[in-house]
């Protein structure tokens, strides 16, 4: 990757690479791209940059993703196939991707605030003072200064704290974690999880073949004390996944003293218990107390990600645990990740000078701000036909159908108009929510939102049940 214009970021030449791929194979077939790990082999470059410049491709509609597949060549000039399976998961990710789509189905906090900017400019004056160099083989679960910043960040009190070497940090947040399903041998395990639960990792836990049981959350958003009493007493229960902040996509919150309890009958039991960290910090109001606040270290595994509140340039995931270090270890070890530790040592920059939390008060901001404008259109469009939960955080809206419709069909029937909704489905293994849908409320402005609300509402209407 090296030549006349070496002062270039690498992401820019991987960039310029893939434009001219695409440009090579540019076809109304559908052409797979390579894969990360090729790209990364290929070019000499660490994964994260080649996430990141697929990530600003996917932004300009040129290519898209589909999951366990890869990545692919937007068709030219016709888009109208995309994807012509029956899984609903990989449709609406290859449908969002659709150049001129609203995508109201993207869960993407940091599309309204992004750090981009600060975070390359950091780069470059990292660049100046570390030449270029491989990265260090010592350092195989992330670099030590980023990781070190995490351990101060977790740190609460001299009881409640955190090490660099309790940290580990990975490309993304799926690879970690199934370095996490492996250590723990939760393949054909029983496994808790609060529902409605991120789709995402309700299909890791699905294609690693982890027992899942749904924990559903009560109409107030409180945990269900008494249902997870049950499972946990008539179940072998290994793991129970519990949300740090405000549960995703229903963006509730459980009240502390609610928190208190779960936790009181956690430590009961013997079961690991992993804190789902990712949307933590992306609460609206200020922050109650968190598992890890109420549980011994010894029975917490923490997880979480930078893409929610950095973006997709900060593609990498992590998580804290204080018992399965020589495990854990040796899996980093073994997995070799290429993190690029410029960008890990840009991360850690933006803790420790205080920009993380400058940009967090920004972006919690925007983002209720987007919320209250969102809100406020479905009650005056579609107050007759939706229920929607107030979120407490995040950047989506959980909302349910007053009315028994086919969800699908509903789908189905806005991506004529090139606009897509996640349907509730999609957050359950077990059938759940067939009746709700995830809205996004950040999007682009040149976007007709409120003819895009019309379009959901007949389409709710049309799809009626009797």
């Amino acid at each position: 990757m090296k030549g006349p214009r070496e002062t270039d970021f690498a992401y820019q030449a991987v960039y310029r690479y893939l434009t001219s791929l695409i440009s090579e194979h540019a076809t109304d077939a559908r052409v797979r791209l390579p894969s990360l790990r090729q790209l990364a082999q290929r070019l000499n470059v660490s994964i994260s940059t080649i996430q990141y410049a697929y990530s600003l491709l996917e932004k300009e509609g040129r290519v898209y993703s589909l999951a366990k597949s890869g990545y692919y060549a937007t068709p030219v000039p016709s888009i109208s196939t995309l994807y012509s399976g029956s899984d609903l998961l990989e449709m609406v990710y290859s449908h969002a991707r659709r150049p001129g789509t609203l995508n109201l189905s993207a869960d993407e906090p940091a599309l309204l605030q992004p750090l981009d900017s600060p975070l390359l400019l950091l780069e470059r004056e990292l660049l100046r003072q570390y030449p270029r160099q491989p990265q260090a083989s010592s350092q195989p679960c992330g670099e030590l200064e980023l990781r070190t910043a995490l351990a101060a960040r977790y740190t609460s009190s001299p009881v409640r704290c955190w090490h660099a070497d309790e940290v580990y940090i990975g490309a993304d947040l799926r690879g970690v974690l199934e370095i996490l399903i492996t250590v723990l041998s939760l393949r054909g395990a029983t496994v808790v999880v609060e529902s409605p639960c991120d789709c995402a990792l309700l299909r890791l836990l699905q294609d690693a073949d982890v027992r899942v049981i749904e924990w559903p959350l009560l109409a107030n958003g409180a945990l269900n004390l008494e249902h997870l009493e049950a499972l946990l007493e008539t179940e072998q229960v290994r793991l129970v996944m519990v949300s740090s902040g405000v549960n995703m996509p229903r963006g509730s919150r459980a009240p502390d003293h609610n928190r208190q309890a779960v936790a009181q009958l956690l430590a009961r039991h013997d079961c690991q218990v992993l804190e789902n960290d990712c949307y933590g910090e992306l609460g609206f109001e200020p922050e109650g107390l968190h598992f890890r606040d109420l549980l011994p270290a010894e029975r917490l595994i923490v997880f979480s990600s930078f893409e929610k509140i950095i973006g997709p340039e900060a593609p990498f995931g992590y998580l804290l645990s204080r018992h399965l270090g020589a495990e854990l270890q040796r899996h980093f070890l073994l997995r070799a990740f290429r993190l690029s530790p410029i960008r890990q040592k840009a991360i850690a920059r933006l803790y420790s000078n205080g920009r993380i939390d400058h940009h967090l008060q920004v972006l919690r901001r925007r983002l209720k701000d987007s919320k209250a404008l969102m809100t406020q259109l479905l009650q005056e469009r579609l107050g007759d036909a939706l229920h929607f939960v107030e979120p407490q955080g995040g950047s989506t809206i959980w909302v349910s159908s007053l009315r028994r419709v086919d969800v699908r069909r509903v789908f189905q029937r806005l991506l004529k108009h090139q606009v897509v909704i996640a349907p509730g489905e999609l957050f359950s293994l077990q059938g759940l929510h067939a009746q709700h849908l995830r809205l996004s409320h950040t999007f682009a402005s040149e976007h007709d939102l409120a003819g895009a609300l019309g379009l959901l509402g007949d389409a709710l209407r049309l799809e009626a049940i009797d």
